[in-house]
C-alpha cells in the first residue's frame, strides 16, 4: 500500500513538473509596441478625464454640493477646479488662452446644472486632446513658463503635472462616493457583453 501511494505521489509530482516545464518553454509573446510619447500622454489624459466625466454624469445631483468637511471643496467645486487648472496649464503649454479665462475660479453660479458641468469637463478634455495632437512629440520637449512658479519646464512636465492633479481629485471624489454609501462608476462590476 505504501509503495502504491509513493508511486502515485511520484506520478502526480512528475506530471505537474512536466506541465510546468512545458509552460516555461513556450515562446513568450512579443509585447505590443510602444506608441509615441504624445500618444501615451493622450491616453493618460483621456483616461483620467473619462473617469471624472463619468462621476459628473453619475453622482446624485442633489449631492453635488456635498463636502467631506467644512474646509473642503464640494463635489462640484472639485470638478470645476480640475477643469480650470487644466485650462491654466494648457494655456501655458500653448502660449495662448485655453479653457476658463476668468481671473476667479469657476463657481456653482457659473455652472448650475449637471449638463453645464459635464459640458465644461468635456470641453476641457477635448481642448487637451486637440492640443496634444497638434503639438505631437516635438511639443512635449518645448520649454514653457510654469504657471505655478517662476521657472521654465518642458511641456511634458506640464502635462504630467495636470494629469496627476486630476488623478488626485479623482481619488478625493471616490471618498465622497464612499462617505455617501455609493460605489464609484469605476469600482462597479463591468457588464459583460452578451455572447453571440
Amino acid at each position: 500500500m505504501r509503495t502504491s501511494c509513493a508511486l502515485l505521489l511520484l506520478l502526480v509530482v512528475s506530471v505537474s513538473a512536466s506541465r510546468s516545464l512545458a509552460q516555461d518553454r513556450q515562446p513568450e509573446k512579443k509585447p505590443v509596441p510602444a506608441v509615441s510619447p504624445s500618444q501615451e500622454i493622450l491616453r493618460l489624459w483621456k483616461e483620467v478625464h473619462r473617469k471624472l466625466i463619468a462621476m459628473a454624469e453619475d453622482f446624485p445631483e442633489d449631492k453635488f454640493d456635498f463636502r467631506g468637511q467644512k474646509d473642503e471643496r464640494t463635489f462640484v467645486e472639485n470638478l470645476l477646479h480640475v477643469a480650470a487648472e487644466d485650462g491654466r496649464m494648457m494655456s501655458a503649454i500653448k502660449g495662448a488662452p485655453v479653457g476658463w479665462q476668468k481671473q476667479e475660479a469657476p463657481t456653482r453660479d457659473d455652472f448650475k446644472t449637471r449638463d453645464q458641468i459635464v459640458g465644461f469637463l468635456r470641453q476641457t478634455e477635448d481642448a487637451g486632446e486637440k492640443l496634444i495632437v497638434e503639438q505631437g512629440d516635438e511639443g512635449l520637449n518645448r520649454e514653457i513658463k510654469y504657471p505655478y512658479g517662476n521657472r521654465m519646464v518642458h511641456a511634458s512636465f506640464g502635462w504630467s503635472d495636470i494629469i496627476e492633479h486630476a488623478g488626485e481629485h479623482y481619488g478625493q471624489l471616490v471618498v465622497y462616493y464612499r462617505v455617501n454609501q455609493l460605489v464609484p462608476p469605476e469600482s462597479r462590476p463591468q457588464k459583460q457583453p452578451p455572447r453571440p
